[in-house]
């Protein structure tokens, strides 16, 4: 007599009337075929759940008949939720999964919200970290533009909270009528995104770098036309620095001490007594001001020594160039001073234009001295390697002799050049 079989091949028997296998867990529980036969199955109510099949057999016992019910309603609610899953909104049932996402993301989201300090209050922190560090240049730019261009739109955002759509935001009004402030605003906030990120964290992405899709999204900038700082061609040095030289006040002294010297305009502003070494003749500018972050000793000329020692009157304080109003000079002073003389078509840092090119066109002095005295950064990595050294004696002839040519002499040492 064929015993019943089930859809599926619910007992796996081939085709040998007989034939067992052993169930997954080891239960030796029973069940009669009508021939009398026993097979050894395992629990009947998880095998009818797993193979999802109805049996065609004698086999009247409660657990089965629940097992049935049972399978009908998982089936319907795992076809709901797959309908789900695939968007049709109409088909019954909940998306479990989703929920439980939606829940731990909002709790996170709240949690993180109490804990964690934002974007303004990490931006104070770094500030003041650095302030010590920072020149006086820095110290009013950071906190400023922050202020002005960070602060309204993610100044109350948790870093975690900040997407590049806001930085989208913050930067379109000013990415092409502002182009460097835009790119300084964008790094600073990137830098402070960056320093409140856990190092180990290799899925965050910062949302204030320059990404392709945020560059996309800005607008389109015009090309950059490059414009040198105007200069004034050094043979009219000499006959300025005569008319310098008659003008009074603080701020044409300081400008008279940065053309014999020819620094930027922040390290004059920022010259303090403490950083002049009167017995060696130098002036040694610290890193923090310098734009390539490394100390620069100046070799002072005469006429620069001259400049320090009116100054040094013994009523100021720390600074060599003090603003009587309100302790230090903008770096718009010298401006105003060039204006005054009637030289506003030329700029203050031109004047490092005016020295180098004399220094080319009228002297012998090797391009690496020359470089050394702007403190500029060689081109080349190797020569870099190779010019250690700040070729201080050689930079102290070439100044004396451009001051020298400022004050009106056209006798130039060549035979030390080398």
């Amino acid at each position: 007599m064929d015993r019943p079989r089930s859809v599926g091949s619910f007992f796996d028997r081939d085709e040998r009337v007989g034939e067992q296998r052993r169930s997954r867990n080891g239960d030796r529980r029973l069940v009669r075929w009508p021939d009398g036969v026993y097979d050894k199955l395992p629990s009947l109510a998880d095998e009818l759940v797993r193979r999802n099949v109805a049996v065609i057999a004698t086999i009247n016992t409660p657990t089965v008949l629940a097992a049935k019910r049972a399978t009908k309603t998982m089936r319907m609610a795992r076809d709901a939720a797959r309908l789900r899953v695939k968007g049709d909104r109409s088909a019954p049932g909940i998306d479990v999964v989703q929920e439980k996402r939606d829940a731990r993301e909002k709790a996170k989201a709240v949690e993180i919200k109490v804990t964690l300090p934002t974007f303004e209050q990490c931006a104070e922190i770094y500030v003041r970290e650095h302030w010590s560090t920072w020149s006086t240049k820095h110290r009013k730019q950071w906190p400023s533009s922050l202020k002005r261009y960070a602060y309204p739109t993610i100044g109350k955002l948790t870093v975690p909270e900040i997407k590049p759509s806001h930085i989208y935001e913050l930067l379109r009004p000013i990415w092409v009528e502002k182009r460097e402030t835009a790119n300084r605003v964008r790094g600073r906030i990137e830098t402070i995104i960056a320093k409140n990120v856990d190092v180990d964290d290799t899925d965050f992405r910062n949302p204030a770098e320059l990404t392709k899709q945020l560059r996309e999204k800005l607008p389109r900038r015009p090309k950059r036309v490059v414009r040198h700082h105007p200069a004034l061609p050094y043979a009219e040095a000499s006959q300025f620095m005569t008319d310098l030289s008659a003008a009074g006040g603080t701020a044409a002294s300081m400008l008279r001490f940065l053309i014999l010297t020819a620094c930027r305009t922040n390290e004059v502003v920022d010259a303090r007594w403490s950083e002049i070494d009167r017995a060696s003749s130098t002036w040694k500018i610290p890193g923090e001001r310098m734009k390539m972050h490394q100390d620069h000793v100046v070799p002072l000329s005469d006429p620069a020594l001259a400049i320090l020692d009116k100054m040094h009157n013994g009523t100021q304080g720390e600074l060599i160039f003090p603003n009587p109003d309100d302790g230090m000079f903008s770096e718009n002073a010298m401006l105003a001073v060039l204006d005054r003389l009637g030289y506003s078509h030329v700029t203050v840092h031109g004047f490092r234009s005016t020295f180098a090119t004399w220094a080319e066109e009228c002297t012998e002095y090797p391009d690496g001295v020359r470089e050394a005295a702007l403190a500029h950064k060689y081109k080349s990595e190797t020569t870099a390697a190779y010019q250690r050294g700040q070729k201080l004696e050689k930079r102290r002839i070439l100044m004396k002799d451009w001051a020298q040519f400022l004050a009106g002499s056209n006798v130039i040492r060549l035979d030390k050049a080398s």
